[in-house]
């Protein structure tokens, strides 16, 4: 899963328990999915089929440097595997190449020199902001006017008056809030800081994540000093140390990336109404990447192989797309989405998305696709699709939780293209409440998956307990629309954008 919505741009280059029989599916007539029975196909799409597929994909990240990153061999391998496995099932398989540019941080570092020695981890504890400054600085840390305590409203950094008597050299430790990042680093810069960390605000937002860390972006040009991010708590814990020295290297390096979709059709159904079932199979260049996100691209692999064994001829056209550059941005679904016409985008049903579906301190998220719990919907029909996800769970006996379209994954281009979207995520690096603890097990106080993002997110990183419902959900879903004709309209008119204010999402978050 993309921990943001990045700027970079891209530019064209060329076990498992069935139920029997069909239910019925909650939801008005004219828009309730068709009772579909999919009890054979969840039966043939077992753990283990999927973790055999998980097993090559750590195989093939142990021989190429322990990374499935795009434009690494590691990928190239990945796709040549899936691909392979999915042109002898029947497939039809097309590659669609692209190019972009990649923002590497290199040698970057964050260490507390004083009082007590720590080594800071990029991607977890901080990130580098979007124009930031590259710098080498070890400086004492001032803080800048933040506010800790209840509901932690806080004009940090953002007037002039905040830097009166601000140390030269020092490092700002500003809070996230009211003005933008640009302000803050700007007038942080003015007092002649050496470098600028913005910590998460640390209250409670119905649109945002304001208490991990975030990816932030500061307007052009590049900044002369470095600017990085942090989650609420790092920067609580900061401010309330005293005669705290840190380390802040920022080192950035722009690599072009040529890599690759790979995109797999059924050889029936009709071709006015595809439904897109993908996910990323690139990790993170950190690790192999075996929940993040090889557990949906196994999974959705096994529902498609399982598909063509059992004889099954949807009545829309199925296409499964593995996805590359997700990590880097959602590069390549925008850019299918983008090479799209009126006439395709009209004719895609819906896409569903499956990013990171075994983490091994679950939570069963189903995307909220008509809005009515976190106020964010999809565009027309998403409701019904995350409908088809709920009562199948419910018909399972397993709890769900709504979780919103925040502009993490996959699904963001179809989004803003107008087409119907949902999906299933069980958690990332987000904290576990101790009320979803009681209610999915595992451990409160610890995140999702520990290894988000990490080179420990590997073959022994997947719970399969988790793995075996989510992927019960994905052949149940991929084979319910594969059937229906009639139950979302949310294409009709073409280009549409949804309700989501897109500028408030991701790396356009500017407050």
């Amino acid at each position: 899963m993309n921990r943001r919505t990045t700027s970079i741009q891209a530019i064209a280059a060329g076990a498992t328990v069935a139920l029997c029989g069909s239910f019925a599916l909650a939801g008005s007539p004219a828009q309730a999915a068709v009772a579909t029975d999919t009890g054979a196909l969840r039966e043939a799409v077992t753990v283990e089929g999927i973790v055999n597929h998980l097993e090559e994909f750590q195989d093939i990240a142990d021989a190429n440097g322990d990374t499935r990153a795009a434009g690494t061999p590691g990928h190239a391998a990945s796709v040549a595997y899936v691909e392979g496995l999915l042109q002898a099932a029947g497939y039809t398989t097309q590659r669609q190449a692209f190019t972009y540019d990649r923002t590497d941080f290199g040698d970057s570092a964050l260490e507390q020199v004083s009082p007590t020695a720590t080594t800071y981890t990029l991607g977890v504890d901080y990130f580098p902001m979007d124009f930031s400054g590259e710098a080498d600085v070890t400086a004492p840390v001032t803080v800048v006017d933040v506010n800790l305590d209840d509901d932690r409203a806080t004009t940090s950094g953002c007037e002039a008056d905040d830097f009166d008597g601000f140390p030269a050299g020092d490092i700002a430790l500003i809070q996230r809030g009211t003005c933008n990042f640009s302000v803050k680093a700007d007038l942080a810069a003015d007092a002649d800081a050496a470098g600028v960390i913005i910590f998460n605000q640390g209250n409670v937002d119905p649109n945002d994540d304001r208490l991990g860390l975030f990816g932030g972006t500061l307007d052009p040009p590049p900044r002369t000093i470095p600017v990085v991010s942090a989650p609420f708590a790092l920067g609580a814990e900061w401010a309330t140390t005293p005669e705290l020295t840190l380390r802040l290297n920022v080192d950035v390096e722009i690599v072009p990336v040529a890599t690759e979709n790979l995109l797999a059709d059924t050889p029936t159904g009709r071709t006015d109404r595809t439904v897109v079932v993908g996910g990323h199979l690139d990790s993170v260049p950190e690790g192999p990447g075996i929940n993040d996100n090889g557990s949906g691209t196994a999974a959705i692999l096994e529902t498609a192989l399982q598909m063509a064994e059992l004889g099954i001829e949807p009545e829309n056209r199925v296409r499964f797309a593995f996805w590359s550059g997700e990590e880097d941005g959602l590069i390549g679904s925008s850019f299918y989405v983008s090479q799209l016409t009126p006439r395709e985008i009209k004719g895609t049903a819906l896409n569903l998305n499956f990013d990171m579906i075994g983490s091994p301190n679950a939570v069963n998220f189903v995307y909220d696709g008509d809005g009515d719990a976190l106020g964010i919907a999809g565009p027309n029909g998403s409701g019904t699709i995350e409908d088809v996800f709920t009562d199948f769970f419910t018909a399972e006996g397993e709890p769900t939780e709504p979780t919103d379209f925040d502009g993490r994954s996959d699904y963001f281009g179809f989004i803003e293209a107008g087409i119907p979207a949902g999906g299933l995520f069980t958690g990332a690096e987000g904290i576990k409440s101790p009320a979803q603890a009681a209610i999915f097990g595992g451990t409160a106080g610890t995140a999702y998956d520990p290894c988000y993002h990490a080179a420990c997110d590997d073959i022994d990183n997947i719970d399969a307990d988790t793995l075996d419902v989510m992927s019960d959900a994905v052949a149940h879903s991929t084979l319910t629309f594969a059937e229906t004709t009639s139950a979302v309209n949310g294409t009709a008119k073409g280009k549409g954008s949804g309700r989501v204010d897109w500028s408030y999402k991701g790396d356009s978050a500017l407050r």
